[in-house]
């Protein structure tokens, strides 16, 4: 099995080093795969100077998930791992894809986060209209590239959150399973917030992209049924109800619960709506109308080494 490792990465030079590192040491002989952009750090002059990476791919959207199929676009491997930018690999990482992904569709493990060395033993699972669904990380997750590309069409470019998740939704509603390897493991940098803003884009502490991304990948995965309204009512009560604790407690103000409330409605309901559009727009398994075959430029540049 032909291994191609793809790394979306902005302004994060010195992290991105570090992981290349590990790569170079750890999994020997995998094709590399930088996409980068729009950096302003120094990131592309790094990575020219490098002889372990085989293709630079430079874009100019900060959405992760174009950077995620700008590098499946160009990968040449049967099959195609995602790592984060700030991700060392642990030794057998490369072996434990290659043993996930001779049973499962798609294979991915654990997250240490440096030395907190704090991580999942298992993998989230949810049962939704009937479909098992297993989530992953799109910072450490490898698929049989077929899957990748023809099962799923890559990642639905319309989100800036939550990617992965839907994925996931689309891998399962396939009928395809996703394995859990521990030997699968990647640590993440220690100057690196787990949790906090990510540089592609805001993270699921935005309320309205939260919500919006929430809306969107269940409506367009499942449909306007109510099992997808209860459990998005049920996230919008948990976090009101953390709000108006910390409201309560000092540790928030009113003004702000009133805004993040404001957020949770207006995300609400431009990803519904947007999520029956693009329900309607691709009626295929792949339910990814925003996907890998969309016809868009997505690289600004492309600097290949592999000829």
């Amino acid at each position: 099995m032909d291994l191609s490792v793809v790394v979306p990465t902005l302004n994060g030079r010195d992290r991105l080093a570090a992981s290349l590192d590990s790569l170079a040491a750890r999994a020997p002989g995998a094709e590399v795969v930088v996409v980068n952009g729009p950096s302003a750090d120094g990131t592309t002059g790094m990575v020219r100077e490098r002889d372990d990476v085989d293709v630079l791919v430079e874009i100019a959207d900060r959405c992760i998930n174009v950077a995620r199929n700008a590098g499946t676009a160009v990968a040449s491997g049967d099959a195609i791992a995602l790592l984060g930018f700030d991700l060392r690999i642990a030794e057998g990482w490369a072996d434990a894809i290659r043993d996930g992904l001779a049973a499962a569709s798609a294979v991915s493990g654990p997250i240490s986060h440096g030395e907190r060395g704090d991580s999942a033993t298992e993998p989230e699972r949810r049962t939704i209209a009937g479909r098992e669904v297993t989530y992953f990380s799109g910072d450490n997750v490898a698929f049989r590239a077929a899957t990748l590309r023809h099962t799923l069409d890559g990642f639905d470019e319309y989100l800036a959150v939550g990617g992965a998740r839907d994925a996931a939704h689309r891998l399962a509603g396939a009928g395809n399973e996703v394995a859990w390897l521990d030997s699968m493991a990647a640590t993440r940098s220690e100057d690196a917030a787990p949790g906090g803003p990510q540089p592609h884009g805001p993270d699921e502490h935005d309320r309205s992209w939260k919500y919006r991304s929430l809306s969107y990948r269940l409506t367009k995965n499942y449909g306007p049924r109510p099992t997808v309204a209860r459990r998005t009512l049920s996230h919008a009560a948990a976090d009101a109800a953390d709000a108006a604790r910390a409201v309560l407690g000092g540790d928030g103000t009113p003004t702000s619960w009133f805004s993040n409330g404001r957020g949770v409605v207006t995300g609400m309901a431009r990803g519904s709506a947007d999520g029956l559009t693009a329900r309607a727009r691709d009626r295929t398994p792949a339910r990814n109308p925003n996907g890998l075959s969309l016809e868009r430029e997505r690289a600004v540049a492309v600097y290949d080494w592999r000829k």
